[in-house]
């Protein structure tokens, strides 16, 4: 018998707005403007937070923390094509699709500070809470999707997860559960070049992280993560197709990491300063702003009220959450585990107790031992 040809595929890119913010036209969904100013302020909000938290690091009122510089389009553009009633399954870059669905200022802050409590989310907003373990939350949202065909219920759930997690065995299996079972889940796989300090290319062989869908039997596509209308257009189509019981997507947000891998990372070690100059001339919030005032929708006016508001929120939730946290007792951290402490623990207890009354510096270190 010949060879004959069994499999073929192809995967698409999108792109609606290029780099000065002008859209095809032809390719431009409809979208309210209340929305699209929605945009602008979450997009701004988690730049805003991201230079605070930055600070707060630097003089050791906060942990070390991962930032989301250059990379607040993808997350939000996807989320904007989410109902109240489906799920956010978040990594730990998200934050701006996370803050326009809701979740405090306060709440990140915490988590960052050091405080496991600053996960536990209102319970409306349907949002899991920040993963440590890589991919490990692809898992969980095809669970999630999962129970909601059982229930017969139209919900989704969206989970994000960066390049890196495309070579951990959890996505692998949460792609073939999914794929079997149609479930009606989106894998967003946030792509910004840099696993730590491994690059894309040393990743995987595949032209593209989206192409990885289609050995797990559904569709895969690469869109422009800095561009929000081709994220949106994107997430759109496979929600949609997942509400109609057509199974998963995998959207591949090709996006890039302008800051460090986390505060305690120094990416000059492992990336050229060109390639980041360059991806910097892409920024999503600069192209955004570009494409409200092409629409006479914003100006430079309104601009500086809206930081000037963001500004004074983010320093009220600074507040309150430093205000939460001098009220824990780090000691705390040896408790409900064991009924009694094994002699290791007990030592490391004492040891602790020496310190005295911490400071909110010790504390969050303590906290997240």
């Amino acid at each position: 018998m010949p060879r004959k040809q069994v499999a073929q595929f192809t995967v698409e890119y999108l792109q609606i707005l290029d780099e000065n913010g002008v859209a095809e036209t032809a390719l431009e969904p409809t979208l309210p403007v209340e929305t699209l100013l929605q945009v602008q302020r979450y997009m701004t909000l988690a730049r805003l937070l991201d230079r605070r938290m930055l600070i707060l690091q630097q003089q050791g009122r906060l942990g070390t923390f991962p930032s989301v510089l250059g990379q607040e389009a993808a997350s939000l553009g996807c989320a904007l094509a989410l109902r109240p009633e489906d799920w956010i399954v978040p990594c730990y870059r998200e934050n701006s699709a996370l803050l326009y669905r809701g979740l405090p200022i306060r709440n990140l802050l915490l988590f960052w500070m050091g405080l496991e409590e600053g996960c536990v989310y209102p319970p409306e907003l349907r949002i899991l809470p920040i993963p440590i373990l890589i991919g490990s939350q692809s898992l969980h949202a095809v669970g999630l999707a999962l129970a909601a065909w059982i229930r017969q219920r139209e919900e989704v759930s969206m989970v994000f997860f960066g390049d890196g997690a495309t070579s951990e065995g959890d996505f692998h299996e949460a792609c073939n559960l999914a794929g079997v079972f149609q479930a009606p889940v989106v894998f967003v796989c946030i792509n910004n070049q840099y696993a730590i300090s491994v690059p894309r290319y040393q990743q995987s062989r595949s032209e593209t992280l989206a192409q990885k869908a289609i050995a797990y039997g559904f569709n895969g596509i690469v869109v422009d993560g800095n561009d929000v209308l081709a994220c949106y257009v994107a997430a759109q189509e496979a929600v949609a197709r997942a509400r109609r019981g057509q199974g998963p997507t995998l959207i591949e947000c090709l996006t890039y990491r302008l800051g460090p891998h986390t505060s305690a990372d120094d990416p000059r070690r492992y990336r050229d300063e060109e390639e980041r100059r360059a991806w910097e001339a892409r920024d999503p919030i600069k192209r955004w702003r570009a494409y409200l005032e092409q629409r006479g929708l914003w100006s430079a006016e309104q601009q500086a009220e809206l930081e000037r508001e963001l500004q004074a929120e983010i320093e009220l939730a600074v507040r309150q959450a430093e205000a939460e946290l001098a009220q824990i007792d780090p000691l705390e951290m040896f408790e409900y585990v064991y009924a009694e402490l094994p002699p290791d623990l007990a030592a490391q207890k004492r040891q602790a107790a020496e310190f005295g009354p911490p400071a909110v510096s010790t504390s969050q270190s303590l906290r997240r031992s």
